[in-house]
């Protein structure tokens, strides 16, 4: 049972994860603070938070447990706002889709704190962002990266993997540099792809006609086109290198299909399309 949350980011995903702390009963209080006031407020009055804070570092004080639920681009500036009153018991954590960048943002700015954050990845969401949406179980069944670091603390390191297993999630470690160069693949390719896959669309002009014959596969591969603009500008920013390599090698793939189907090479445009009907079939997502 934690004393206090502070919450840094009163979003979709710091509103469920208190949410998912108050239903599961690990938190007497929760503290709340967003860059916006009236999204703090909100928070208040659907009762995610019970106390609204002016500041991050008043957010801070007192708080047992904080979890930063900013975008990624904001980490840095979150973390020199809140130092002052963490402490060496505090559980320290964030929920960003990247790690490496995080990681070097908290080396630069916690000092003698660093320790005390377990930079965290929960692998849940949706295309629905705002406090309106937050559920408190969104994280359930989910998985969780977690990436420590040489200076993370055991006991907040451990702290943290009950946590997130206290609210029915799968927790997995990983280094950063691992995690970013694996969800470069995953995650952040298909983003940029879904979004390329749209605009190419809209830039032909009279989309809205055929738009009107779309079936289940567009449904399907399109559905994370819908995603927070701004979130995911910051992930790809953040992650460039590694997603640009994922998107030469995603153009290689695509050029081999482009040049079979020209040439009318109709066995190695079987093959090619049989190789990912392997790869794909053979996919199951983790068990729950």
């Amino acid at each position: 049972m934690f004393e206090q949350l502070g919450l840094i980011g009163c979003g979709l995903m710091g509103g469920s994860f208190a949410l998912a702390l108050k239903k599961a009963g690990l938190v007497k209080r929760v503290v709340g603070y967003s860059k916006s006031p009236s999204t703090t407020e909100k928070a208040r009055h659907l009762g995610v938070i019970d106390v609204e804070a002016p500041s991050a570092l008043l957010a801070v004080s007192g708080a047992d447990l904080v979890l930063l639920a900013v975008p990624v681009a904001a980490t840095e500036a979150s973390f020199k706002a809140m130092k002052h009153l963490l402490n060496a018991k505090t559980l320290l954590m964030d929920v960003g889709s990247t790690k490496r960048d995080v990681v070097e943002a908290a080396r630069r700015t916690l000092g003698n704190h660093l320790g005390t954050f377990v930079p965290a990845h929960p692998i849940a969401g949706k295309e629905l962002a705002g406090i309106e949406h937050a559920d408190a179980n969104l994280y359930s069944g989910k998985q969780v990266i977690l990436t420590p670091i040489e200076r993370t603390l055991t006991a907040q390191l451990r702290q943290a993997e009950a946590v997130w297993q206290a609210l029915g999630c799968r927790v997995r470690q990983m280094s950063p540099q691992a995690h970013d160069a694996a969800y470069a693949k995953v995650s952040h390719l298909p983003h940029l792809l879904a979004f390329a896959y749209m605009n190419g669309i809209v830039d032909q002009g009279q989309s809205s006609e055929a738009l009107t014959l779309a079936g289940p596969g567009f449904r399907d591969f399109t559905r994370i086109a819908a995603s927070d603009p701004k979130v995911w500008r910051d992930i790809f920013s953040a992650n460039k290198d590694e997603l640009l390599e994922q998107s030469r090698c995603f153009r290689q793939a695509l050029l081999a299909l482009e040049q079979a189907i020209a040439q009318g090479q109709l066995d190695a445009l079987t093959d090619l399309i049989a190789q990912a009907n392997q790869a794909r079939s053979g996919w199951a997502p983790p068990s729950p």
